[in-house]
C-alpha cells in the first residue's frame, strides 16, 4: 500500500512488506528475473484495459491492443522514466469516440499521427518542464481522482457477459451480476487481493500481483467455475501490426477535422504522462526526463497511427503494478509490451481463460495503493484554498477528465496565490527631518497588488518631496512598473517631486528613460524583472 505525506513534502511508499528504495538499480540475475515477471504481470493487466478502452472509442479490440503494444514498447525504450508503463487509456478513448463515430477509424489513425507530431514538438521545445508549475494539492487531487476512476472502471466487469458485441461497449452493455454469480465474483476478487497482501510475507520470488492472478486463475480453470473471463470481452487473437498509411484525403478539410482532436489528445496525453512521471519519480527516487518523455510519447503515437493503433499515454494503474512488482528498469516495460504481443500472436487461447475477477482484484489493490489516504487527514490542517483544490481536482477528474481537472486546479491555485500576495502590499510612512515623506513599501508589487499600491499614497496632502523606498518590496512584472509610472505622474501633476529608491537596475533604466528621478544606492537589488520591452512597446515610455 502506498501513502503520500504531502504535509511534510516527502513521499512514503510501502506495498505490504515490500519497501521501495530510491537510487540506482543493479541488473543482477535476480533483478532481471523480477523485471521479466513484473512485465508479465503488467501485460496481463493491460489486456482487459486495452480491450475495454477500444470498445469505449468504438474501434476493434485489436486497435487497442496494438496501441498498448506499440506505445508501451517505444516509451519503455526511449521514455524519460524507467519503470513507467504506457498504453491505451480511457482518458484518450472518451475523446476519440466522437471522431470515430462521425468520420471513421481512418481519421482516428491520422489524428493519432498528428497528435504524436505535436507531442514531439512540445518535447523539442522543452515544454515538459512546465509540469513543475503543478502544485502539490493538484497532484493530490490527480492521484485521488485517478484512483476513483480506476475503481469505477473495474465495476463494469461485474456485469453479465454475452451482450458486449451487441452493445458495442464491452461488458458495460450487460446487466449487473446478482445472486451466486455475483457472490462468486466477489469471493474471487477478495481472494486475489488477499493473496497480493499475503504473498510478500511468504516469498518475494514472484511478484504478488502475478501470484494472485496465477492462483485464482488455476482455481477457476481447475474447478471449471462459471465466471466472466477475459475471452468474454472479446477475442484477442491477431497477427503482427502492419504498416498502414491512414486512408484520408490529404487536404485542408481533413486538417480542419483532425487538428482540434489532435491538440486535445496531445494535451491530455502529455498531462497524464508527465504527472505519472512525477508520481513514479517520487516512488523510485528519480528526477528529470520530462522533455524526453514528451518526445518518446510523440514518437510512440506517431508510429502507432501508422500501425493501426488508437494511440495512448502513460497509465498510472499499470505503472503502479510495475513498481509494486519490483520493476525499476526499462526491461520491465519492454517485457510487458513483448508479452502482450505474444498473447496476441500465440497465447490468446490461454489468456482468454483468465478470470476477470483476478485482474479486478489486482486493480483494486492498485486503487488502494494509489489513493493518497493521508490527504484525508491533512484536509483540515492545510490552508482552506489547498483543501478546496484537492477536492476540486478529484471531483473534476472523476466527472470530466484529467486535463480539465489539472488546468482548473492550476488556475484556482494561481488565482489564490495572486490574491494572497496582492493583500500583502502595504507601506510604512514617516517624515524626515528635512520634511520629506518616506514610504517604505513592503510586499510584492505585481499586477494583483498594483491598484492597492497606488491607493497607499496621499498625493494631495503629501509634502513637495516624496521618497518611495522599495528595499522591502519586489517589483515583479510590467504591471508593477506601470503602477510606479502612474504614481510618479500623479505627483508630477501636482508639482511634487518623487524619489524612487532601491529599485533594480533594469527598473532604473526603464523609469529613467521615462524622465523620472531615481536615487541610485549601492545596495540596490540586482535581480532582473523588467526588460526593454516596456520602452520598446511604449508601455513605460515618453511622458
Amino acid at each position: 500500500m502506498a501513502f503520500f505525506d504531502f504535509s511534510s513534502m516527502r513521499t512514503k511508499t510501502r506495498f505490504g512488506d515490500f519497501s521501495i528504495s530510491p537510487g540506482e538499480v543493479k541488473l543482477t540475475p535476480g533483478q532481471i528475473k523480477t523485471e521479466l515477471l513484473s512485465g508479465l504481470t503488467v501485460a496481463l493487466a493491460l489486456v482487459p484495459e486495452a480491450v475495454a478502452f477500444a470498445f469505449v472509442a468504438g474501434v476493434h479490440p485489436l486497435v487497442g491492443l496494438y496501441a498498448a503494444f506499440m506505445v508501451g514498447l517505444i516509451t519503455a525504450i526511449f521514455g524519460g522514466r524507467p519503470g513507467m508503463i504506457s498504453g491505451a487509456t480511457g482518458a484518450l478513448a472518451v475523446v476519440m469516440v466522437a471522431l470515430v463515430a462521425q468520420h471513421g477509424v481512418e481519421y482516428l489513425f491520422a489524428t493519432v499521427v498528428l497528435m504524436g507530431l505535436l507531442q514531439i514538438f512540445a518535447g523539442v521545445m522543452q515544454w515538459g518542464k512546465f509540469i513543475r508549475l503543478v502544485p502539490h494539492p493538484v497532484m493530490l487531487g490527480f492521484v485521488n481522482g485517478l484512483a476513483i476512476v480506476i475503481f469505477l472502471a473495474q465495476l463494469t466487469q461485474f456485469k453479465v457477459p454475452g451482450t458486449a458485441e451487441a452493445s458495442g461497449h464491452g461488458m458495460a452493455g450487460g446487466e449487473w451480476l446478482s445472486g451466486m454469480p455475483l457472490m462468486l465474483m466477489l469471493i474471487l476478487v477478495g481472494a486475489t487481493m488477499a493473496i497480493i497482501w499475503v504473498a510478500p510475507r511468504l516469498t518475494k520470488a514472484i511478484p504478488a500481483p502475478l501470484a494472485g492472478i496465477g492462483i485464482v486463475a488455476a482455481v477457476v480453470i481447475g474447478f471449471g467455475l462459471d465466471v466472466p473471463r477475459v475471452g468474454d470481452l472479446a477475442s484477442i487473437q491477431g497477427g503482427l501490426p502492419s504498416f498502414h498509411i491512414p486512408m484520408v484525403p490529404l487536404n485542408w478539410e481533413t486538417l480542419e477535422i483532425i487538428l482540434p482532436y489532435a491538440v486535445i489528445l496531445a494535451a491530455i496525453g502529455l498531462i497524464e504522462s508527465l504527472l505519472t512521471l512525477n508520481l513514479v519519480g517520487d516512488l523510485t527516487g528519480q528526477r528529470g526526463g520530462a522533455s524526453q518523455e514528451c518526445i518518446a510519447q510523440g514518437v510512440a503515437n506517431t508510429a502507432t497511427g501508422f500501425f493501426g493503433g488508437m494511440g495512448g499515454c502513460a497509465m498510472i494503474g499499470q505503472s503502479m503494478i510495475n513498481v509494486k512488482s519490483g520493476g525499476r528498469t526499462r526491461i520491465a516495460g519492454i517485457a510487458a509490451a513483448l508479452f502482450l504481443l505474444a498473447f496476441i500472436l500465440v497465447g490468446s487461447s490461454v489468456i482468454e481463460l483468465i478470470p476477470l475477477a483476478a485482474l479486478v482484484g489486482v486493480m483494486f489493490m492498485v486503487v488502494i495503493g494509489t489513493f493518497a489516504w493521508n490527504s484525508l487527514k491533512i484536509l483540515r490542517k492545510v490552508p482552506l484554498t489547498d483543501a478546496f483544490v484537492i477536492v476540486l481536482v478529484t471531483v473534476v477528474t472523476v466527472m470530466e477528465d484529467l486535463a480539465v481537472a489539472v488546468v482548473v486546479g492550476v488556475i484556482v491555485s494561481a488565482l489564490a496565490y495572486a490574491w494572497n500576495n496582492a493583500r500583502r502590499i502595504h507601506a510604512k510612512s514617516y517624515k524626515t527631518p528635512e520634511g520629506a515623506r518616506v514610504y517604505q513599501v513592503q510586499g510584492p508589487l505585481f499586477f494583483g497588488s498594483a491598484s492597492g499600491f497606488i491607493e497607499m499614497f496621499d498625493v494631495e496632502n503629501d509634502p513637495s518631496e516624496v521618497i518611495v523606498d522599495f528595499a522591502d518590496s519586489r517589483v515583479v512584472d510590467q504591471s508593477a512598473l506601470q503602477a510606479i509610472e502612474a504614481l510618479a505622474m500623479k505627483y508630477e501633476d501636482v508639482g511634487k517631486r518623487v524619489q524612487l529608491r532601491h529599485l533594480t537596475h533594469d527598473c532604473h533604466r526603464l523609469l529613467t528613460n521615462a524622465g523620472h528621478l531615481i536615487v541610485d544606492s549601492d545596495d540596490d537589488p540586482d535581480y532582473e524583472i523588467a526588460t526593454d520591452y516596456g520602452v520598446r512597446t511604449g508601455i513605460l515610455g515618453g511622458h
